[in-house]
């Protein structure tokens, strides 16, 4: 019965503050995009760079390695004496987060393409950029788009803390809850569709991730 209450509740909260939680549920999903965004912007160049160069590897993945180990709460607080509250600190908190597993998946994805392709393309008379562009990306983009799906998923879990520093989204409803006596239903207003949008995105990214992979759609003979 009490699971009951707490599940009409929840529908009564959807009823009555639907327009607040699209609201927050737009404004979660774009502080998260954002800092994604961002992070490949800086990333799959820095990766590019790195596969070329490989003893510069070792340290920029080390020193990504580090911000990720950084609590989430802990990043926040550091930004925040630079930016103050707000949505601009959980963007960088998020493209601080994002910036690994898209770096990875550039550096792996670069380094696994054929050598011989890369050979013939140059055989060929292609410049570096044309190998880059019409070999090298092509057959490593799956690769760097399941970087940027993991980094989404994650992105959405940041954005969720980022409430704690008036950033908005849905984990502020879920600080309403809180803080409200009898608050389960509110929380759960803010977790599940905080949950549903993660699944969402990683089964979108996935479905492109698997149209991007050269060999998806080959059968073997």
């Amino acid at each position: 019965m009490e699971n009951m209450n707490t599940w009409e509740q929840l529908l009564t909260y959807f009823q009555t503050n639907g327009s607040y939680v699209l609201a927050q549920f737009v404004r979660h999903f774009l502080i998260s995009i954002y800092g994604v965004l961002f992070a490949a912007i800086v990333a799959i160049p820095l990766g590019i760079l790195i596969a070329r160069h490989r003893k510069l590897s070792s340290w920029v993945i080390s020193m990504a390695n580090v911000i990720q180990t950084i609590p989430s709460l802990a990043l926040l607080g550091m930004i925040m004496v630079v930016l103050g509250l707000g949505t601009n600190t959980v963007i960088v908190a998020v493209f601080l987060y994002s910036i690994l597993p898209i770096l990875k998946n550039t550096y792996t994805g670069i380094k696994s393409v054929d050598k011989n392709l890369v050979d013939s393309g140059k055989g060929m008379g292609m410049t570096k950029f044309q190998v880059l562009t019409m070999i090298e990306l092509p057959l490593s983009l799956s690769v760097i788009m399941a970087g940027i799906r993991n980094a989404l998923v994650v992105a959405i879990g940041v954005t969720a803390i980022g409430a704690f520093i008036g950033a908005g989204g849905l984990g502020d409803i879920i600080i309403r809850g809180t803080n409200a006596t009898n608050g389960g239903a509110i929380i759960l207003a803010g977790a599940l569709p905080t949950a549903l949008m993660a699944v969402l995105s990683d089964l979108l990214l996935g479905f492109i991730e698997k149209k991007l992979n050269p060999l998806a759609n080959k059968t073997i003979s």
